[in-house]
């Protein structure tokens, strides 16, 4: 399946109803495997539903399998299952350690925006999730890549700009699409970080809360990474 590369229809009125400052540094991070700890989440609502996660791969397409067979699940089956996951979780999912800290040391140094691939249907549900972990800051519920969304909101910025996520391409998409933007690869849950080396196009691999914020101001401060 190929991945929407460009700005959604359904992300575009979020974008220009978004107030920055272009004087104030700007911290983009993604949510799930960042913020929060999906992993978690999603093994318990597989449990309900008598799957589970057999941990092989980074993907989600062919390891999610049933317990009465072993056998995995089809993507057509991953995707519904996810919708309901969102539907039935998302509100709820716990919080990384040290998120709230972090980004609330951050916020005294720069803007920070929520861009999380939840569907825009659940963005209410992502929201109050956010907002009851201690994360009440702006969200862009995006679809597909995010280099192009990260362009958008750093074109008229005038001070640094950094970019949180877990997946390697959506590093590759922001490289390929706002460069200038300081790349950071992070991923909560310690079993799927050992699944998966340092993204490709990020600058640096960081692996707590305390290290993300402490690396962020010092380079707000510095400029050294």
């Amino acid at each position: 399946m190929t991945m929407f590369t460009g700005i959604h229809d359904e992300v575009r009125p979020q974008l220009e109803t978004l107030a920055l400052d272009p004087a104030r540094p700007l911290v983009i991070t993604d949510a799930d495997e960042v913020l929060f700890n999906f992993m978690i989440g999603l093994e318990d609502f597989l449990g309900s539903l008598d799957l589970y996660f057999d941990w092989s791969s980074f993907a989600l397409t062919g390891n999610i399998r049933r317990i009465a067979d072993k056998e995995p699940i089809d993507q057509a089956e991953v995707g519904a299952m996810l919708s309901d996951f969102f539907d039935q979780r998302c509100a709820g999912l716990p919080a990384v350690e040290g998120a709230a800290e972090g980004l609330a040391a951050l916020s005294e140094h720069a803007q920070i925006v929520v861009l999380s691939n939840v569907p825009p249907r659940y963005a209410a549900k992502r929201r109050k999730g956010l907002r009851e972990k201690g994360m009440d800051f702006p969200l862009i519920a995006n679809v597909g890549s995010k280099g192009q969304v990260v362009r958008y909101l750093t074109h008229k910025l005038e001070a640094p700009a950094y970019f949180i996520d877990d997946i390697p391409h959506n590093h590759s998409s922001v490289n390929e699409h706002a460069a200038h933007v300081h790349r950071l690869h992070y991923i909560a849950d310690t079993r799927l970080s050992k699944l998966l080396g340092p993204a490709e196009h990020s600058h640096t691999r960081l692996y707590s809360w305390p290290e993300i914020s402490d690396h962020i101001i010092r380079h707000i401060g510095t400029g050294d990474v």
